[in-house]
């Protein structure tokens, strides 16, 4: 296992809800544009933006904005990234652990990221089924 994958594994995915691991599957599938890398929004997050509507989110900002959790704003979806990114590294008992998904997230080639992202997310959706049966 990779380190990226341990983070998502132990860190993040399990403070993602599952309806947001749903649009993310859909995003990964799709390739929706509207998956950002390099960046957690777009608009980006500045005070001047925090009331714009999101228009693209990283894979943890989308699964805010997109779960069905009522989160449209920049400022929204930051504030729930930075609530998952802190919970991942307390967790992961390690500061700043969740930056390791989040380099290889970003740098890694987007298709190459979407067919490894979503054996992953596929992989936490089968784990969530088995235990809720």
């Amino acid at each position: 296992m990779n380190t990226w994958q341990k983070v998502w594994r132990e860190g993040l995915a399990p403070r993602l809800s599952t309806s947001g691991l749903h649009a993310l599957r859909r995003a990964l599938v799709a390739d929706d544009q509207r998956l950002l890398q390099g960046d957690t929004t777009c608009p980006p997050y500045l005070d001047s933006l925090g009331d714009e509507a999101v228009q693209a989110a990283c894979a943890l900002g989308y699964c805010a904005w997109k779960g069905g959790d009522g989160l449209f704003t920049v400022s929204q979806v930051n504030a729930q990234f930075e609530r998952i990114c802190w919970g991942a590294d307390v967790a992961l008992k390690e500061p700043a652990a969740c930056r390791v998904f989040l380099h290889w997230f970003d740098k890694t080639p987007r298709k190459e990221m979407r067919r490894q992202l979503l054996e992953e997310v596929n992989r936490t959706l089968e784990e969530r089924r088995n235990m809720a049966a």
